[in-house]
Parts: C-alpha cells; sequence; structure tokens
C-alpha cells in the first residue's frame, strides 16, 4: 500500500464542495438549503465540508491501496473508483433516502447525478495530483 496523498484528499473535498454550491444554487436552485435544517448558511457548509473529507479521505486511502504503479499503468481506476463509489452505495441511498420522503422523481435524478459528479471530481483530482 503507498501514501495516502492528502493533500489530494483536502483538494478533492473542496472541489466536491465548490460542486454541491454550483450545483445547487447555479444550477438546480430551487430554494432548498444545502443542508436542510441548517439556519446558518456556514454551519451547513461546514457540514457538507466535513462529508466530503470523510469520503476523500475514504477514497484516498482506496487509491493508495491499489498502488501508484497499477494507478499509472491503468489510469482509468481513478474514476472507476470514484464513480463506483457512487453508484454502487451513494446514489441508491440518496434515493431510496428521497423515495421515503417522496420526492419527486425529477429532484431525485438531479440529486444523485450530483453526487456522481462530486465522486467523479474527487477522482479528477486524485488522477491529476497522482
Amino acid at each position: 500500500m503507498g501514501p495516502v496523498n492528502w493533500l489530494a484528499v483536502v483538494l478533492a473535498a473542496a472541489l466536491a464542495v465548490a460542486a454541491g454550491v454550483v450545483w445547487n444554487t447555479v444550477l438546480f436552485r430551487d430554494g432548498r438549503q444545502i443542508v436542510p435544517g441548517s439556519s446558518e448558511r456556514a454551519g451547513g457548509y461546514i457540514t457538507m465540508a466535513v462529508v466530503f473529507l470523510i469520503s476523500a479521505a475514504m477514497l484516498g486511502h482506496a487509491l493508495a491501496r491499489i498502488g501508484a504503479e497499477t494507478l499509472a499503468a491503468k489510469p482509468w481506476l481513478y474514476f472507476m473508483q470514484s464513480g463506483g463509489l457512487a453508484i454502487a452505495f451513494v446514489m441508491p441511498a440518496v434515493w431510496l433516502t428521497h423515495s421515503r420522503s417522496r420526492t419527486e422523481p425529477a429532484r431525485r435524478v438531479i440529486d444523485c447525478a450530483f453526487w456522481l459528479v462530486a465522486y467523479l471530481a474527487m477522482g479528477l483530482v486524485f488522477w491529476v495530483f497522482g
């Protein structure tokens, strides 16, 4: 196992937060708070940053387990790992949560697509800094 690239972890989390801000305020503005239940805007961003920092750390650990030599020979693994985590774990959880809340299907698709974009953006950061 190689070392975790902590600079890439922090930058990947920051890019995912930036993508979340753009996604939820510019692209798909619907009046919802980024983190519901948080009356303070800064508190919502801090929560989002912590969530993405944990996700980026776990992705960085998984990529370190694969190893620098393998990743250099097969760079698509950055995106297979990051996108795979989103598709296999995060998106189904988001979809099921929205289903339970009876959220309209278009909103479910938009929110699930965001998580795929955010995870692929994190994979991009790890690839650039790999």
